[in-house]
C-alpha cells in the first residue's frame, strides 16, 4: 500500500518526510505523545498517542506492514515494523534489515549496559549530510516498492 510512519518523537525529519510524502502523493503517519503543529494536507495524518512507554510504537507497530515504510531510530521499533515486513530507516538513512537488525539490538543492549555502568554515551549531533542521505535512501525505498 505504501503509506510512511514516523516515529516522531525528536525525529528531526519529519519536514523532509511530509514534502516526500506529497510529492509522491503518498500518506504519511506522524505519531507522537508530545505536541504536534497540524499540517494543512489531506495525506499527511498527526496522530498524538497517549504519554507512556511504548505507546507510539505500538501504534505503528499495530498498523505497518508490507510496502510501507517506517522511519524510527529506535531499534526494538525497526524489529518490530521488520517482522510486518515494512522497509524500515533510521532519519538518518541507515536501513534496518533483517540482516543487520540482530547486531543493532546487541549493540543497543550493550550500549544500555554501559550507561547503567556510568560509562559515557555519545550520539553525534545530526548533520546536513544525515539530512541528505536520509532523503536519497527515502527516495529509493519509495521507487524500490513502486517497482515491486
Amino acid at each position: 500500500m505504501l503509506d510512511i510512519y514516523v516515529d516522531g518523537d525528536a525525529c528531526p525529519v519529519k519536514k523532509e518526510v511530509i514534502r516526500v510524502a506529497e510529492r509522491h502523493n503518498l500518506t504519511a503517519y506522524i505519531v507522537s505523545n508530545s505536541g504536534l503543529r497540524p499540517v494543512a494536507s489531506p495525506n499527511i495524518h498527526m496522530i498524538l498517542v497517549d504519554a507512556g512507554a511504548d505507546v507510539a510504537d505500538d501504534w505503528i507497530a499495530e498498523r505497518v506492514g508490507e510496502g510501507d515504510i517506517a522511519v524510527t531510530a529506535d531499534i526494538l521499533l525497526a524489529a518490530r515494523c521488520l517482522k510486518s515486513k515494512a522497509s524500515v530507516m533510521s532519519p538518518t538513512g541507515k536501513p534496518f534489515t533483517d540482516d543487520n537488525i540482530g547486531n543493532a539490538v546487541a549493540g543497543r543492549t550493550l550500549s544500555a549496559h554501559l550507561r547503567e555502568l556510568g560509562g559515557a554515551s555519545y550520539n553525534p549531533a545530526f548533520s546536513k549530510q544525515d539530512r541528505s542521505r536520509f532523503l536519497e535512501a527515502l527516495e529509493n525505498t519509495i521507487q524500490a516498492i513502486k517497482r515491486g
